[in-house]
């Protein structure tokens, strides 16, 4: 494969995004579970324990940007798939049946990653990681007000 060195900005950072959630989007294919319900899957999965429900909200759409009542759907619709459980206790957590979906998609996910950086020198990961946390925190600082 032959790569062309691309300038660093919006339209690459762009594309590699579109590129990385179609790769998503396939896996997800036939799942019944959307790009947004995903991370809000994924989010509650990484818990390991029952959340508060109002701290995942934040915790999602912090990562995300979703807004906290879209986020709030996100989780409704989880749970009516039976992938989360409300605990009455104003916690959620991940059902046996949400965890096997997540470990379904993670398994098919994890050897693509793998083609697609796994190969390349941790210094190199490391420095595009630091660059990418960089714009993160500045953009996120953007969103946050003037």
């Amino acid at each position: 494969m032959t790569t062309t060195a691309q300038v660093f900005g919006t339209a690459l950072i762009g594309q590699t995004e579109k590129a990385l959630n179609a790769i998503l989007d396939r896996q997800l294919a036939g799942t019944g579970v959307t790009e947004p319900q995903w991370v809000t899957l994924t989010m509650t999965v990484a818990s390991d324990r029952p959340t508060d429900r109002a701290e995942l909200i934040r915790r999602v759409g912090g990562a995300t940007q979703f807004s906290h009542a879209a986020v709030a759907e996100r989780i409704t619709e989880l749970t009516a798939a039976g992938l989360l459980r409300d605990n009455g206790d104003g916690r959620v957590q991940v059902t046996d049946e949400g965890q096997a979906r997540w470990t379904q998609v993670r398994t098919a996910i994890g050897p693509i990653t793998q083609r697609l950086w796994g190969d390349l020198p941790a210094e190199d990961l490391a420095t595009a990681g630091r660059v990418l946390g960089v714009v993160l925190d500045r953009a996120n600082a953007a969103l946050a007000g003037p």
